[in-house]
């Protein structure tokens, strides 16, 4: 890559990221954003805050920090999450027990003014846990357009240009095939069969 090309990569907006279930990993990114922000932690494993890339020639021996060479946001980042309890982040991440205490208590303003949005919870997934901080409604359907509202209202909110979701569950029961899953199955294979490559195949 030269030199000249990487100033086109500008960063434009705030970026929102939606957390579901605010549990051990969930609370540990957020506490980890917010003491790295504080000077108090390391991005460790961050390709943008870590990693280089090579300007130019190998031989000329120029590979400087990607968040250096790049116009790269900072890590203030407007998060949110949605959580089966009511605890906000601080309770949750004490709770969880990954980041030692003393060390969650230089970041525990920015961590109680993380509440969770009601959670669209069915037991049937998560069959261990037992959620009261829950939405109601008539289906699933009625449920995701909750859920949409919220994620809206955000982002009028926090004037938020683009949203990202990361997943942070793991505890979901397996699910067997169904019916409806053969259909899929059978569906992903009729398009296969129609797609040019494979008539000509």
């Amino acid at each position: 890559m030269e030199q000249g090309q990487v100033t086109n990569c500008a960063s434009r907006g705030k970026l929102g990221v939606l957390l579901p279930g605010m549990g051990a990993v969930s609370t540990t990114v957020i506490a980890g954003v917010e003491l790295i922000k504080k000077g108090l932690g390391r991005p460790i494993g961050s390709l943008t805050q870590y990693g280089t890339i090579r300007l130019g020639k190998r031989t000329d021996h120029n590979s400087p920090l990607i968040r250096i060479s790049y116009p790269w946001p900072s890590l203030t980042i407007w998060s949110l999450a949605v959580g089966y309890f009511e605890d906000n982040c601080y309770e949750a991440a004490l709770h969880a027990g990954v980041i030692e205490p003393t060390r969650l208590e230089a970041v525990r303003p920015e961590l109680e003014a993380i509440q969770p949005w009601k959670a669209v919870f069915d037991q049937r997934y998560v069959r261990r846990l037992l959620g009261p901080h829950v939405k109601t409604g008539q289906n699933k359907h009625d449920l995701a357009m909750q859920l949409m509202e919220d994620i809206e209202m955000f982002r009028g909110q926090h004037e938020v240009t683009r949203m990202v979701m990361l997943w942070c569950g793991s505890t979901e029961v397996l699910t067997e095939l169904d019916d409806v899953h053969k259909t899929l199955h059978q569906l992903r294979g009729g398009l296969k069969n129609d797609h040019p490559r494979s008539r000509q195949a």
